[in-house]
């Protein structure tokens, strides 16, 4: 359970950066929306998740499990679907655009879009986050 908690408050505070701008050494890790954004709102849903997943046993566990799911159905779909089916000339441009200054650690494509570091370790955080969800016992 400690591990989950762990986990669970690294992907809150990670995700926060989409709302705020975080930055490391002077080099932008990610531009904050700020609260009027659909960033916002899926941190509210996630916050509401994590409320749900402690407070409402065990029914909460399933709750925050399918925010986790949407979430991650929503990034692969704006995000690694283009990574492995590659993407039109209009999408990475407009990708790469939007992210230009982030850090990456792999560089741009010319035919696949290459999400930035925060990304994949967003990413990575909800999937984490999911599995321990649905594997979590009380």
């Amino acid at each position: 359970m400690a591990l989950t908690i762990v986990f669970q408050a690294a992907l809150w505070i990670w995700f926060l950066g989409c709302v705020t701008t975080y930055r490391i050494g002077g080099r932008l890790l990610v531009e904050g929306e700020g609260v009027k954004s659909a960033e916002f709102v899926m941190l509210c849903l996630y916050s509401l998740g994590l409320a749900a997943f402690y407070c409402i046993k065990p029914a909460g566990r399933w709750m925050l499990f399918g925010v986790l799911a949407f979430w991650f159905a929503v990034q692969f779909r704006f995000h690694w679907y283009y990574t492995i089916f590659g993407a039109g000339e209009n999408k990475l441009k407009g990708y790469n655009e939007c992210f230009s200054g982030t850090l990456r650690v792999f560089p741009v494509s010319e035919k696949r879009l290459i999400p930035d570091l925060y990304h994949i370790v967003l990413h990575a955080l909800i999937l984490i986050n999911a599995l321990l969800c649905a594997l979590v016992r009380y």
